[in-house]
């Protein structure tokens, strides 16, 4: 095994137990055993186990694209946000959103560890992609607002309304309703019925 397919087997072993156990419950030992490699060949990769858990979040944030921002490659949404498309860039961004959520359960679980525990990573999570969430969809709603479509309310409030809808759907599929017992709806239904509440509530004419 190369050497970065090795740095690439002990970074998916350790978002695992990460997951599962938390930064502090979690020992560099636990991580080489379950990797097939010795410690030291964890600790050649990474420094600590702080270096670790750093790289984990620039290789699912960055590398793999896991929270690309999705304005930045949805030409959907794009063309959405062009034409003033309200539903249709709400839609785009929950749709995408919940993709992401549903394909990395073992990181969003982990960064629900990372908070709970107040650890730096939270914190850089928050920062280096929440942050921009926030800005981006809070101008849309400035910019449509201007335009008389929206009712005048705090555009990161309602981000915040709009982004606890998904962040509650996913948490319930992810760690309480994993049977889907008390809701069980498509990606594209949970998204399309998601956009068409928020939207219908900030409409001016509402």
């Amino acid at each position: 095994m190369s050497g970065d397919a090795r740095r690439e087997q002990i970074l998916r072993t350790a978002v695992e137990l990460f997951s599962q156990k938390g930064f502090k419950g979690t020992t560099t030992k636990e991580i080489a055993k379950a990797a097939g490699v010795s410690e030291a060949m964890v600790f050649r990769h990474f420094e600590n186990k702080e270096v670790l858990y750093g790289a984990i979040l620039h290789n699912k944030g960055c590398e793999e694209g896991v929270h690309r921002f999705p304005w930045e490659d949805n030409e959907r949404l794009k063309k959405a946000v062009e034409q003033k498309d309200d539903v249709a860039v709400f839609y785009n961004i929950a749709f995408d959103a919940l993709t992401k959520h549903e394909a990395e359960v073992g990181f969003m679980r982990l960064l629900f560890y990372s908070a709970l525990e107040e650890h730096e990573l939270a914190e850089r999570f928050f920062h280096e992609f929440i942050e921009r969430v926030y800005d981006f969809i809070g101008g849309y709603i400035k910019t449509r607002q201007k335009d008389g479509a929206f009712r005048k309310v705090k555009p990161r409030l309602a981000v915040r309304a709009f982004l606890g809808m998904l962040i509650h759907h996913s948490l319930n599929n992810i760690l309480w309703d994993k049977n889907r017992v008390i809701l069980n709806v498509t990606k594209q239904e949970a998204s399309r019925e998601f956009a068409e509440i928020f939207v219908r509530g900030l409409r001016a004419d509402s």
